[in-house]
């Protein structure tokens, strides 16, 4: 919270099996450095800040099979915030973007398509995951959420893509990255700060995934 510039106000203990810990967070951003989940344009560069995975590494953690390696690297992932990224992404000019949490990567893509009436082609090679996450999934260790995002996602043309790679992109995030819809050419700022090009958005709507 000092990383990010917060100071805490307040708050409330709950008594439950498991610990919890979040924050409302309030604020007032700068005038002309405001990029909505709208203004995504045919043509943009599709690009994510952080490796997918996070709710699959929690279940495995919850469940005592995620190797170590996957421990640390889910831990500091979600422990990362997204300011240095978020700045990144204004001085690139973003035309949209958004953070990539609860309802995975389609959920969240899709709502930023639908907001700026347009589509987008996904690269599922290029998708950043966490290391083992893939093979968790594969023996079916995800959660319930991101199975309910799976669901939804019944409009989305995977091709040829296999079901843990679906698992992948419909996984629930825990403090996941954001998605920004940027200009070629453009995309040099947020690449430098560890973004990764991950598609394209087009001008039929729908999302494709190769």
């Amino acid at each position: 919270m000092t990383a990010a510039g917060c100071t805490i106000v307040g708050g409330h203990s709950i008594d439950d099996r498991e610990p919890k810990y979040g924050f409302a967070v309030t604020g007032i951003a700068p005038e002309g450095r405001v990029v909505t989940s709208a203004g995504a344009l045919p043509g943009d560069l599709l690009v994510l800040t952080k490796p997918l995975g996070t709710g699959i590494a929690a279940t495995a953690i919850k469940r005592g099979v995620a190797p170590d390696g996957l421990v640390g690297m889910a831990i500091q992932t979600m422990a990362s915030l997204n300011r240095t990224a978020s700045e990144a992404m204004v001085r690139a000019g973003a035309h949209a973007a958004t953070d990539v949490t609860g309802f995975g990567l389609l959920g969240h893509l899709n709502e930023m398509l639908e907001a700026s009436s347009v589509g987008a082609d996904l690269d599922f090679s290029a998708v950043p995951v966490l290391p083992g996450v893939l093979l968790l999934a594969e023996d079916g260790v995800w959660p319930g959420g991101s199975q309910r995002n799976l669901d939804a996602a019944d409009t989305v043309d995977f091709g040829a893509l296999d079901l843990p790679a679906r698992r992948i992109l419909a996984d629930a995030q825990t403090s996941g990255g954001l998605l920004v819809a940027v200009a070629p050419g453009s995309e040099g700022p947020i690449l430098e700060v560890g973004g990764v090009v991950v598609g394209e958005v087009t001008a039929e709507p729908g999302i494709s995934v190769r």
